[in-house]
């Protein structure tokens, strides 16, 4: 069993494609916790997606798409790549239930709530060479607008695998 588990993971990787084109998909860990998406559209720019959850006060369904700029020539690797990426995109949060935690403090709720706001997420990514898999720290200062205006701040740390 455990050579055709290998002889899987050797196949999936000659099939793969790098980490800077094509679709990759793999996991973000901490505030909020997810499914991460990134879809290259050229050298440099690619869109950035997420369906995730907020583990903290009282829990949150968290839904983002962002356009991303990549820098690969400001911090030189031995191996890999090692871009610096910015770029605007939009966040939507949900909660359901009696209340919810929202900017500081505890809200009572019909059984719903939603906000929207605006993202600027900046983060560094490592682009393994000749792997099929890229890793990811990130940091997201973001403005809500809508039902209120009020500065949050995310972040977490990633990977994921390119087809």
């Amino acid at each position: 069993m455990k050579k055709w588990i290998i002889a899987g993971l050797v196949m999936c990787g000659l099939h793969a494609k790098a980490q800077d084109s094509g679709f990759g998909a793999g996991l973000l860990l901490g505030d909020p916790t997810g499914i991460s998406l990134k879809y290259w559209l050229s050298d440099d720019r690619a869109l950035d997606g997420g369906l995730a959850w907020g583990t903290v006060h009282s829990g949150y369904f968290h839904v983002h798409a962002d356009y991303l700029f990549h820098n690969s020539g400001l911090i030189s690797v031995s191996k890999g790549k090692l871009p610096l990426y910015y770029g605007p995109g939009l966040r939507m949060r949900t909660w359901s239930g009696d209340e919810y935690w929202h900017h500081g403090s505890w809200h009572d709720s019909d059984g719903s709530h939603v906000d929207l706001g605006v993202r600027f997420p900046v983060g560094l990514a490592y682009l393994f060479e000749g792997a099929p898999v890229d890793i990811f720290l990130e940091i997201v200062p973001t403005l809500d607008l809508i039902p209120s205006t009020a500065f949050e701040l995310d972040g977490g740390i990633g990977a994921r695998y390119w087809f």
